[in-house]
């Protein structure tokens, strides 16, 4: 069964708010599996139930069953587990928050030491989180994409404020939903031109994730995204810019002194077949080429 179809099944399964509601328990359980009795008690569903959506998705092959003397303990299929914890999401409550953050400010606290003091760490470490768990980020991913965003604006801040004349330039990129331009973008200029240039992007309206579509022109080319993924446009990264390239998102962008700005005028590839998400990809690329005999 190819890729589609399978993804299709699995949707079709996991739909049932029964059968999701018995897939999420078993991504929360602490061993990664479950018995039918007691998923009864913990969903307030009478045995029977359980037992004939458990059955539904063994049949299927989502779950795999482990018998254990008088019992038998159900847990996800290896094959669709990552899958399955992608269109579900990870359970409320799995993830307590604040020790992870208190984690990450003590390292950012030691990363930036003598440039920043504590408190001004865990309040940027702090934003930053607000600003994504606002957005349709995957959740499981929100805190450690926090720790990246908060590293990253900290880092815009200090070198905005030290100004070193020998830097490599700073370019930002800002779409709307900084998954589609502004992304491929950053990723082809990344690639071109390495540690030469310093590279940022944000959106104006970011969303959750970055577009398959994008993701593939990129492969088709050998350019990697190196780990990026959509935020919000912050004021010190416009600040630490040298360069600011706008696609299509307007007055979002406030404006400063000493920066040199640029407004490229292209389609957004979101919605539109691959064929003609390459003929962005590619006009992008030629504008980045030139940009770089400029820099």
């Amino acid at each position: 069964m190819n890729d589609v179809a399978e993804a299709a099944r699995e949707l079709r399964l996991v739909s049932d708010p029964t059968r999701a509601r018995i897939l999420k328990r078993l991504l929360g359980s602490p061993d990664g599996r479950v018995l039918v009795g007691r998923l009864a008690e913990e969903l307030g569903l009478r045995q029977p139930t359980v037992s004939h959506h458990v059955k539904a998705l063994l049949d299927e092959g989502l779950l795999q069953r482990e018998p254990d003397g008088r019992r038998t303990w159900y847990s996800l299929a290896p094959a669709h587990a990552d899958r399955i914890a992608e269109m579900l999401g990870r359970p409320e409550g799995e993830v307590e928050v604040d020790p992870i953050l208190d984690r990450v400010v003590q390292d950012l606290s030691e990363r930036f030491r003598g440039v920043f003091s504590a408190e001004t760490v865990e309040r940027y470490v702090r934003e930053s989180y607000a600003l994504l768990a606002a957005r349709p980020t995957p959740g499981q991913r929100v805190p450690s994409l926090a720790a990246q965003f908060a590293a990253d604006r900290l880092d815009a801040l200090a070198r905005h404020e030290a100004a070193p004349s020998d830097s490599a330039p700073e370019v930002l990129f800002v779409c709307v939903q900084n998954a589609g331009r502004s992304q491929m973008a950053s990723a082809i200029l990344r690639h071109l031109a390495g540690d030469r240039v310093h590279v940022r992007t944000a959106g104006s309206d970011p969303v959750g994730e970055v577009r398959n579509s994008v993701l593939t022109a990129l492969d088709e080319i050998g350019v990697p995204l190196a780990g990026e993924y959509p935020k919000p446009l912050t004021d010190e990264v416009v600040r630490a810019a040298d360069v600011v390239i706008t696609m299509g998102c307007g007055d979002a962008c406030p404006i400063y002194p000493g920066r040199r700005y640029l407004d490229w005028d292209l389609p957004d590839p979101v919605g539109k077949p691959l064929a003609e998400v390459r003929q962005i990809r590619d006009d992008i690329e030629r504008r980045i080429r030139e940009l770089l005999t400029t820099l």
